[in-house]
């Protein structure tokens, strides 16, 4: 029995999700002690204990099993986003919340989960090429469809999410480097742009170096080049387009004094957080800008200001180095699987952990604009850290069922 567990549990992988999940807990509580809040300390002790029981189920369901409901997991998950549109709750915003019995749910986070089950089970038919144009339209429509219903709430971090995902699993399941260029090379353009006219004419001299280098075919890569003048040349346009609070986020990015006590009022307040925590760090509900509540609702996607604080750049970098050994641990079995949809469900996962520490780390840091993600485990909510425990969950089923084709 004792190496049947061996065999089929990854149990590093479980105790470190289990000691991020109590970092957050005790993270969530410091930062509601003097707040007044501490009802979302005990609603995330219910969902950290559901998530967990979750977690559990998922790594015992077959393989072939969640290959043959992908399909109709996702279709729910589609129908949930369309009904959030006309039905759902509007939270800071957004209208991407359905409510039961005094509990929220967002359809949004649950169907990242559903997006990388069907993505990985279209993908690991042996008939789909990734050198096609109707599989890769087909590829990027099932992430796609999601995406726009998000937008529509608006939602323009999870939707982000999406996208980040979607560029690395296609990269994993052989998508070739000009097909990569071509996503890429827009999307960078555009970040270019808002820094101005220097960086973005070197991120087109670059493309069109790699163009060149490619040796692909002239007229699509003129195609690429053409869009991705035409991308970087269009943000200040749409940028104008914008709503007022979303033009604030990426001004406050370039420059948070912009706006000291608005828009970049929280980005500020972090910095001064983390800074003020030094290497050790002030102590358990000690931290000063924590008990304070400088930082608005901090328990949620400014989460990682308060064991910055309390315990100092060796508390923030241990909680890199648990998140990053989660990233290394999912990498590592999408890559001794046989299965291919179970390779690439595990890299899917890996990859959407990734953008969300990328994202919500940089937005407590001061290097990625403020648009409301969430800390992987850490951060208060109940559909993130359900939808967190499922795809852990997933990752130990893939470890388990790791020798099955």
């Amino acid at each position: 029995m004792d190496n049947w567990f061996k065999e089929h549990v990854d149990f590093p992988l479980i105790g470190i999700v289990v000691l991020l999940t109590l970092i957050g807990i005790a993270s969530v509580y410091s930062a509601t002690y003097d707040a007044g809040a501490s009802i979302f300390f005990e609603k995330q002790l219910l969902w950290a204990g559901a998530g967990l029981l979750l977690m559990i189920m998922v790594t015992m369901v077959p393989l072939r099993t969640l290959q043959l409901l992908s399909y109709p997991l996702y279709s729910v998950s589609i129908m949930f986003l369309t009904i959030v549109l006309i039905t759902g709750k509007t939270v800071a915003g957004s209208k991407s919340w359905l409510g039961f019995q005094g509990l929220g749910l967002q359809p949004s986070e649950i169907a990242k989960v559903t997006t990388i089950l069907a993505l990985a089970y279209y993908l690991s038919h042996r008939h789909v090429q990734l050198y096609r144009a109707k599989n890769i339209f087909i590829t990027v429509s099932i992430v796609l469809l999601p995406v726009l219903f998000i937008i529509l709430q608006p939602d323009m971090g999870t939707a982000i999410i999406y996208l980040g995902m979607l560029l690395v699993v296609l990269y994993w399941a052989g998508a070739s480097n000009f097909l990569m260029l071509t996503f890429l090379a827009p999307v960078a353009a555009a970040v270019a742009s808002l820094f101005g006219i220097t960086p973005f004419v070197i991120v087109v001299a670059l493309t069109l170096a790699i163009l060149f280098l490619l040796h692909e075919n002239r007229f699509f890569s003129a195609i690429v080049f053409s869009l991705t003048v035409l991308v970087g040349v269009s943000v200040q346009f749409i940028f104008g387009k914008l709503p007022l609070h979303q033009q604030k986020r990426i001004l406050t990015f370039l420059n948070p004094d912009v706006d000291p006590l608005g828009a970049g009022y929280n980005v500020i307040q972090s910095k001064i957080a983390i800074g003020s925590g030094g290497v050790f760090g002030k102590g358990f509900l000690k931290g000063t800008q924590t008990q304070l509540n400088f930082i608005p609702a901090q328990w949620t996607d400014f989460i990682y200001c308060v064991p910055s604080e309390e315990f100092g750049f060796l508390g923030a970098f241990a909680i890199l180095v648990l998140l990053t050994i989660v990233l290394f641990k999912g990498i590592y079995i999408s890559s001794i699987v046989k299965s291919r949809f179970a390779s690439i469900v595990a890299i899917g996962i890996v990859a959407t952990f990734a953008v969300h520490m990328m994202i919500n780390i940089g937005m407590a840091t001061g290097i990625m604009p403020v648009i409301g993600v969430p800390l992987p485990l850490l951060s208060y909510g109940g559909s993130n850290l359900l939808t967190n425990m499922i795809m852990v969950g997933l990752l130990l089923n893939m470890y388990a069922n790791r020798k099955e084709y």
